[in-house]
């Protein structure tokens, strides 16, 4: 069933691309002049063009995401002991697994590359506190190595590969992590004790979403937000700016954890 989950997912994220509903309406709109339906020809055109305006205009997709990144503030790290700490928990994302890395001998990071960096740090200041990284591949059709096996390497060119941690490579999303993170923590703290709270890694516009699911397994959550994509003051929104590949790609991060959340509460994860 959760395979199954997985590849609807994907197959609902092609969906919720906002470009794509601008192509879909123009193939409906060449359909019905083939068809000689003139009216629906101006329709879907016009769907299309708004399409395209909406997208593009920044503010429309900065001022929705921000309020999503707001609704889980930082947590003062520096008040926080480490041995009040269960783990340092990075969530996938951020590094990419697959064939390339390995042939070329290096690790490459993704968009989310603050995830890892902030990851990174955190794990030389609580350097007794162990770190999970979790995530196989969010593609359909994963090839070469995980992504928590490319942040091994990544680990091993920065000199931590004595800091204690766990790799786990088996999580295809945000649900999987979280069931997997839950049987390493109990792990490390044993089966019968209970968890102590975990730093959390991951996106700002990501983290509500996680936040439930931990919750949902009766995990304590420190967050830790990273990879901002807007900013917090009225001067930081771009008022004037039309741009179709940022638009697009806010609008897509925004959407997908809207639908994300819908999706997992109508089947009962959330």
């Amino acid at each position: 069933m959760d395979t199954i989950f997985f590849i609807l997912s994907k197959v609902v994220q092609f969906g919720i691309e906002p470009l794509n509903w601008a192509l879909l309406f123009i193939l409906l709109s060449v359909l019905f002049l083939a068809l000689r339906k003139t009216h629906l020809v101006k329709r879907f055109l016009l769907l299309g063009l708004i399409d395209l305006l909406v997208v593009g205009y920044l503010p429309t997709s900065e001022l929705p995401l921000r309020v999503l990144e707001d609704l889980v503030p930082k947590s003062p790290l520096t008040s926080i002991a480490g041995e009040q700490i269960g783990a340092i928990v990075i969530l996938g994302g951020a590094v990419e697994g697959g064939l390339i890395g390995p042939e070329r001998g290096e690790v490459s990071l993704e968009g989310s590359a603050e995830r890892v960096t902030k990851g990174l740090e955190l794990m030389r200041t609580h350097p007794n506190t162990p770190f999970i990284y979790s995530g196989f591949s969010g593609k359909l059709v994963p090839r070469g190595i995980s992504e928590a096996d490319a942040f091994r390497a990544l680990v091993h060119e920065q000199g931590l590969e004595g800091h204690p941690g766990y790799y786990e490579n088996q999580s295809r999303n945000t649900y999987e992590n979280v069931l997997f993170i839950k049987q390493i923590l109990k792990q490390i703290h044993g089966e019968n004790e209970a968890i102590k709270p975990v730093l959390l890694i991951t996106s700002a516009s990501h983290m509500y979403r996680s936040i439930q699911f931990f919750e949902k397994q009766e995990m304590a959550v420190i967050p830790v937000p990273v990879d901002y994509q807007t900013g917090t003051s009225v001067s930081s929104v771009h008022w004037g700016v039309f741009d179709l590949t940022e638009g697009s790609r806010l609008w897509n991060r925004l959407l997908h954890e809207l639908i994300g959340l819908a999706a997992y509460w109508v089947t009962g994860k959330l």
